[in-house]
């Protein structure tokens, strides 16, 4: 029960003083913080058209935020979800254009399907690197992910690019049979309830499954997994496709529910976004469902502080950076024994017990 208070209450914190940390930036520049904190809310979760909005921009974070979490359960840190996501994206956009893909459900599935694979096997080579190369894989799954935005960009600037696409570069639009609609007739699509389903399918899966049980082993101490005769470079390998084709779903339902073709607008930074979701929820599928809504919402209103206080719509990017650096820092504090520290404290201390305190040293009690 404490550590569920912990793993709970460390985050929620290190948000609240992210949005402390964000209202005296703007408080500089003559903004009153209040009104700020009173828009962002507004803005995400003040009424309907807000919701929308809202859970609109919360579907693929929490499908990024799955690229991230999955790898971390095997011990990989995979930062790469940007580029599963643009590749996918693509995949799914160029399908209808390199072969015939039937109209209705089934060539939606197609495009869903196509866009998984790419992202799959995309993030794969990061734990394949990792496993059979020895390369650390948040330097090669940030690094891949830069090569994979210069690939999209230079298929649809070129081979794939419509040429009735003047302005932006784009793919050829997609048929009207072949877009997803919303849900119940929102303006909120389906790839919302995708990832919820993934989250919590995923999540049950890791906790209740051998296999989840198996990932979680190797991510906890890869050598015992090996010793025992799991097969941990098996395991590192499917966990990296589960999270890369999540990823990929991402961009593949952005294109038939937002963007109607691949253009520059899929990079959107979903991918890096997912990266924060990810660490706030401690890398749990489930924790990313309300974590990846938060900062849906969080995203939601940055246009409604641009058009109020005149602030950048990108500064909510300016929270997003906030918050992740003091997530990361809440992390030291998870394993601090806060009472001996106190107790530590409160005692009498003279310069030499001082000093020993302050280098972080044990010192013996002054009781006889």
């Amino acid at each position: 029960m404490r550590q569920t208070l912990i793993d709970i209450g460390l985050p929620v914190l290190a948000l609240l003083a992210a949005l402390l940390i964000f209202g005296g930036f703007v408080a500089i520049g003559g903004v009153n913080p209040l009104e700020l904190w009173a828009l962002l809310f507004k803005g995400a979760f003040g009424d309907w058209f807000s919701w929308q909005n809202t859970l609109q921009r919360a579907a693929p974070l929490m499908l990024t935020a799955l690229c991230v979490a999955l790898p971390a359960r095997a011990g990989l840190v995979v930062i790469g979800g940007e580029g599963a996501l643009v590749l996918g994206g693509l995949a799914g956009a160029a399908l209808p254009m390199v072969m015939p893909v039937p109209s209705g459900l089934a060539g939606l599935s197609m495009i869903c399907m196509a866009g998984i694979a790419a992202g799959a096997l995309w993030i794969a080579l990061t734990g394949a690197l990792r496993e059979y190369r020895g390369i650390n894989e948040t330097i090669s799954s940030l690094l891949l992910a830069y090569v994979a935005i210069g690939l999209f960009k230079h298929l649809v600037e070129g081979p794939l690019r419509d040429p009735a696409s003047l302005n932006k570069p784009s793919t050829l639009p997609l048929e009207e049979s072949l877009r997803m609609g919303g849900i119940f007739g929102s303006e909120v699509h389906w790839g919302l309830a995708m990832g919820v389903v993934l989250c919590v399918f995923l999540g049950l899966g890791l906790r209740f499954t051998v296999w989840g049980f198996s990932i979680r082993v190797v991510g906890g101490n890869p050598r015992a997994a090996q010793l025992v005769g799991m097969p941990a470079s098996r395991l590192v390998l499917l966990a990296c496709l589960l999270g890369g084709g999540c990823a990929g779903l991402a961009g593949a339902v952005e294109v038939v529910a937002v963007h109607n073709a691949a253009n520059a607008s899929l990079i959107a930074g979903y991918g890096y976004a997912g990266i924060l979701v990810s660490f706030i929820a401690r890398h749990n599928p489930i924790a990313v469902i309300p974590v990846a809504i938060l900062f849906g919402g969080f995203g939601a209103a940055g246009s409604l502080l641009q058009r109020r206080l005149g602030l950048p719509d990108a500064s909510v990017l300016v929270l997003q950076g906030i918050a992740f650096v003091l997530i990361l820092a809440s992390e030291a504090l998870r394993d601090v024994q806060w009472r001996a520290v106190w107790r530590r404290l409160s005692q009498p201390a003279g310069p030499d017990r001082a000093s020993a305190i302050a280098r972080g040293q044990s010192v013996p009690s002054s009781s006889p």
